[in-house]
């Protein structure tokens, strides 16, 4: 007897325990006329029942049969699950912008956006202290000031809310990647499976994660 083939990453059993929900993520909500209209086409092709916008700039395509979900998820023009990064306007368009968060977001995108960790990471990239991006309650923060990025970790917006710990400030968008890089190193290598960093930087310490990173303690 054949075994069913695995679910592609990103997708959800649904309410009526049927049928399944894919979310789509374009980088850093970015969306070109051309990939607008594939999902448009595809949305008519395999006859979706609902398409929204998530809170993490993704797509979620609702309403999915089982024997639809492998060939519309390989036809999609972006990734199905991993990571996202979430990202404001930066530089490129908000006149309130200090840094460049859309190519930061790019960057992050590219090195850890299927990365494998304990679990899920969402990143927030904000140009500004407006905190568009959300980025002090998601598991990676980046705000953006004129004399760099700030860097927090450990945020979360779910059932168990928390405001991240600041880790470092005044960043270059290279030390910014390299520092993400290093945490992520670190949590993967010390958390448990499914454990998300909120719950790590608690039962770590933002402190042991500072000497851990060779970050100076303020």
């Amino acid at each position: 007897m054949s075994q069913e083939k695995p679910l592609p990453p990103g997708v959800i059993l649904q309410r009526d325990g049927e049928t399944l929900a894919v979310r789509v993520t374009p980088p850093s909500g970015n969306l070109s006329g051309d990939a607008l209209e594939k999902m448009a086409d595809l949305v008519r092709i395999y006859d979706v029942p609902a398409v929204k916008l998530t809170s993490g700039q993704r797509i979620g395509f609702y309403g999915i049969s089982r024997d639809k979900v492998h060939a519309l998820c390989e036809a999609m023009p972006f990734r199905t699950g991993g990571h996202y990064v979430q990202a404001c306007p930066g530089t490129h368009w908000c006149r309130f912008g200090k840094q460049d968060a859309m190519g930061l977001a790019e960057k992050l995108e590219k090195e850890f956006g299927s990365a494998q960790t304990p679990a899920k990471i969402k990143f927030g990239i904000s140009g500004c202290t407006f905190c568009c991006a959300e980025s002090r309650i998601r598991d990676i923060g980046l705000i953006g000031s004129p004399k760099g990025w700030r860097m927090f970790v450990g945020g979360n917006s779910g059932m168990k809310p928390r405001i991240g710990d600041e880790l470092a400030r005044n960043l270059s968008t290279r030390q910014a990647i390299e520092l993400c890089r290093k945490f992520i190193d670190l949590y993967t290598k010390t958390a448990p499976a499914k454990q998300r960093t909120a719950r790590f930087v608690e039962k770590m310490g933002i402190e042991a994660i500072k000497e851990n990173l060779g970050i100076p303690l303020l």
